[in-house]
């Protein structure tokens, strides 16, 4: 399996991306198109299901976009004005091709494909039930969950049983859905995970990320809204909100991380909120130094920030190869230390003899942060300071993102002072929660009612985490994913 983030095993890892138009020629190959800008979202797998007015075409492959979906014998498969596509990490279920999205289900109502991001935080206690009913399942995946609770419901009509299906579940979700009648676009009553419309000719499209729209030439017409569900059909864009209206608690961490900066998420611009919590970062926790220098290719606009209102030059320490996907030298310490320098290597003209502030957006294990300040130290720096673009990372995610046991995040055992110590910094400091709050417009924090889900920073969970409660993490924890490291 390829993959392109540097430092695979140190970041988290986001949930998938979605892409769905309807009303198009060549459906599938634009559909293709928008997964291949959507990649960052999810490296392991990739699928596309088409309909040409009569049947339905699945096309699911390990690996990415580009090699699966660039060949014409498979591309001439997927005909129809209409499809829907996903790009992969898996959070909750095997890594395996069974589990590759979108699924697929021959339905009383007709033919249902769907294509999810995010995670059903209850999944695990409905498919006990359903599996008593008699549902037999044919993937490990939790989206699979929801195909079985429409396919079961009392009610007549399939929009009827969708909602009837989405009343049913918790946790985080942005769904595109595929049948005969048309094209279903969804979001969580609480809008954790992103999902926004465009209009390409007469085609209405769905994706995860606007950038989506720029790649296949596309208008963004609007972000759909939590709790809402949009039914495109005929040429014509209708809107139902069937869920009880509460305020909004959309992913914090789509403005640190997971969203690609040239994207709008809900209005807000990704790559000025990152510049922000740079300028923030900088006001909070100044330090005496020669450089900035970023951790590429994330921690960039924040690096930008802090120099820019730190007066201190920004300048590229670090270069990173863009050819390189997992480390392909695995036997023992020295060699796959060795791997490391492939990925990325000190500009040590630059570097030495230089006080030097690496911004990076997160640290997750420390891992990474350990290896980049010894590059640093070993290319002559006279002092190595690290500041991160968000607050520390103290809790699991359970709404789609891969992140490790709590036990492995380096934020949840250490008090910062210890962490310098363990990645051998000068120093260390992160963002407060309330200077990323301010980075996206806000005052502060509002303590009673938080804007955003910020839970892997602050622990507050806007949602029941059913499966994983503490008398049950046991049980619950086997359906989480086979991670590949």
């Amino acid at each position: 399996m390829l993959t392109t983030h540097p430092f695979d095993d140190d970041k988290l890892r986001e949930e998938c991306g979605v892409f769905g138009i309807h009303g198009a020629d060549s459906a599938a190959a634009v559909v293709a198109l928008g997964l291949h800008a959507l990649q960052h979202r999810g490296q392991e797998a990739a699928g596309v299901t088409a309909f040409d007015g009569k049947d339905f075409h699945t096309h699911r492959a390990m690996g990415h976009v580009a090699g699966n979906f660039d060949r014409d014998d498979i591309m001439r498969q997927l005909e129809g004005a209409s499809s829907i596509g996903h790009v992969r990490y898996s959070t909750t279920g095997e890594t395996a091709l069974r589990n590759v999205q979108p699924l697929y289900a021959d339905l009383a109502t007709g033919g249902f494909a769907i294509a999810h991001n995010g995670n059903i935080s209850n999944a695990t206690a409905l498919k006990k039930v359903l599996v008593r009913r008699g549902s037999i399942f044919q993937s490990t995946s939790d989206t699979e969950v929801i195909i079985h609770l429409v396919a079961t419901s009392k009610y007549r009509t399939l929009l009827d049983r969708f909602i009837d299906a989405l009343k049913q579940v918790e946790g985080a979700y942005s769904l595109v859905c595929l049948t005969a009648e048309g094209m279903i676009g969804c979001r969580d009553p609480l809008g954790i995970r992103p999902l926004v419309i465009g209009k390409l000719g007469d085609a209405f499209i769905f994706a995860s990320e606007s950038v989506a729209l720029d790649v296949v030439g596309a208008e963004f017409l609007r972000s759909v809204e939590p709790g809402e569900l949009v039914i495109v059909r005929d040429g014509e864009l209708t809107s139902h909100r069937p869920f009880a209206e509460r305020p909004a608690r959309p992913c914090i961490f789509e403005y640190v991380y997971f969203s690609r900066p040239d994207s709008i998420v809900d209005g807000t611009s990704v790559y000025s909120v990152r510049k922000a919590i740079g300028a923030e970062l900088a006001r909070e926790n100044p330090v005496e130094a020669d450089l900035i220098i970023p951790v590429p290719d994330s921690g960039t606009p924040a690096a930008l920030g802090y120099a820019q209102e730190s007066g201190i030059p920004f300048e590229l320490g670090i270069i990173r190869s863009h050819y390189v996907g997992r480390t392909f030298i695995q036997p023992g310490d020295k060699v796959r230390h060795l791997g490391v320098k492939l990925k990325h290597n000190a500009n040590k003209a630059l570097i030495a003899g230089k006080r030097i502030v690496l911004i990076d957006d997160s640290i997750v294990r420390g891992t990474t942060s350990l290896k980049i300040v010894q590059m640093m130290r070993d290319a002559g720096a006279a002092e190595v300071h690290m500041r991160i673009a968000s607050p520390p990372t103290q809790h699991s995610c359970f709404y789609g993102v891969d992140t490790p046991e709590r036990a492995k995040l380096l934020a949840a055992q250490m008090t910062v002072d210890q962490m310098a110590n363990f990645i051998n910094a000068d120093s260390l400091a992160f963002v407060t929660i309330d200077g990323l709050y301010r980075a996206l417009g806000e005052v502060k924090r509002n303590d009673d009612g938080p804007q955003y889900c910020d839970a892997c920073f602050t622990g507050d969970y806007p949602t029941t985490l059913t499966d994983f409660d503490e008398h049950s993490l046991e049980d619950q924890f086997s359906m989480l994913a086979e991670r590949v490291v």
